[in-house]
C-alpha cells in the first residue's frame, strides 16, 4: 500500500460540489482518503485572468502504482467534465499528485514530486496542514520549511473545514 498526497481544485461552476464529487470518485477507484485539509479559496496562479479556485489536499492509501493512479485521476477529471483548453486556465476539476511516498519520477507522463510544488502557496498551505513534516525527496526539506521559504505571495484563505 502506498501513500499519495493529491491536490484537488476547481474554479468553475459549483466548485465545492466538483471537489466533493472528485473525492468520492477517488475513494471509489483509487484508495481510501486517510487525511484531508480544509478547503482553501486561492488566487489563480500562472494564468491570472480567471476566477478564484477552491483547493484541498487529501492523502490516500492506494494499492495503485503512481502511473496507474495518474491514469485513474485523469479518467475522474474526464468523467466530471474537464476539458483541457488553456494551460493553467479555468477548470471544472483538477486532480494532481503532489507526492507519492518518497518516489522520484521524471518521465514525459508523470513527474514526482510535483515539479512546482515548492513554488505554489496554494499547494503548500493545505499540504502543510496535514503533513508539515513530510520530507520532499528531491529538495530534502520538510513541507513546513518549503512553505516558510516560498516566495509566492498569492492569496490563500481557509474557506471550509470538512471532516474526512
Amino acid at each position: 500500500m502506498y501513500t499519495a498526497y493529491l491536490l484537488t481544485g476547481s474554479n468553475m461552476g459549483e466548485r465545492l460540489e466538483y471537489l466533493l464529487k472528485g473525492n468520492r470518485l477517488i475513494e471509489q477507484t483509487c484508495g481510501k482518503i486517510v487525511q484531508s485539509s480544509a478547503i482553501y479559496e486561492t488566487a489563480p496562479w500562472g494564468f491570472l485572468d480567471q476566477p478564484a479556485f477552491l483547493n484541498q489536499v487529501i492523502a490516500i492509501n492506494t494499492p495503485l502504482t503512481a502511473e496507474m493512479l495518474m491514469f485513474h485521476l485523469l479518467k475522474i477529471e474526464e468523467s466530471i467534465g474537464r476539458i483541457r483548453t488553456i494551460k493553467l486556465g479555468p477548470r471544472i476539476i483538477d486532480l494532481d499528485i503532489l507526492m507519492f511516498d518518497q518516489l522520484v519520477i521524471d518521465s514525459p507522463n508523470l513527474q514526482l514530486p510535483h515539479p512546482a510544488l515548492h513554488l505554489r502557496r496554494f499547494a503548500l498551505t493545505p499540504l502543510f496542514e496535514i503533513a508539515p513534516n513530510l520530507l520532499h525527496p528531491v529538495l530534502n526539506k520538510t513541507i513546513a520549511n518549503l512553505l516558510m521559504e516560498c516566495t509566492d505571495d498569492s492569496d490563500v484563505q481557509k474557506k471550509i473545514d470538512l471532516p474526512v
